[in-house]
């Protein structure tokens, strides 16, 4: 008995289970927050760019990246029970070479995530966007590595 409890205990441990739970649980993290994403290779022409994005009042910036990196990223943490709901999203992005920076503003609509399966901590509540050069916020729906086609 005590060889078939033991390795029962481990795989409970290690799926972040707990006895007298209904769901089993993995042991991913996630926060909540708004994350940005674009093509490095999109800003080239710019010299490259800062990528600033501010949610609700934080904000984070980033360089957006050597032209062969396939993707950047900058996140903005938001707190982690802020729930379901509408924030306001404000991206600046300023170019190497000068030239005038592109402002827009858009409101998130944070959705729920459950990292680890219905029923498992954490919740984290996110929204994404892309950052595009020339139109700032657009939707991350669709958006590949491959650059745009056409």
């Amino acid at each position: 008995m005590r060889k078939v409890f033991l390795p029962l205990v481990a795989v409970a441990a290690l799926t972040g289970c707990t006895f007298g739970q209904s769901s089993v649980c993995t042991l991913a993290d996630m926060d909540s927050g708004v994350s940005v994403v674009w093509r490095p290779a999109d800003f080239e022409s710019s010299g490259g760019a800062t990528i600033r994005v501010c949610v609700d009042g934080s904000c984070e910036e980033r360089a957006s990246g050597n032209p062969s990196d396939p993707m950047g990223m900058v996140s903005v943490r938001l707190p982690q029970d802020i729930g379901a709901k509408k924030v306001p999203v404000e991206l600046t992005v300023t170019p190497v070479k000068g030239g005038s920076p592109v402002k827009d503003t858009e409101q998130a609509q944070l959705t729920e995530e459950h990292p680890n399966g219905k029923g498992c901590d954490p919740v984290a509540y996110v929204a994404g966007f892309r950052a595009d050069p020339v139109k700032g916020l657009v939707s991350s729906e669709g958006f590949s590595l491959q650059g745009e086609k056409g």
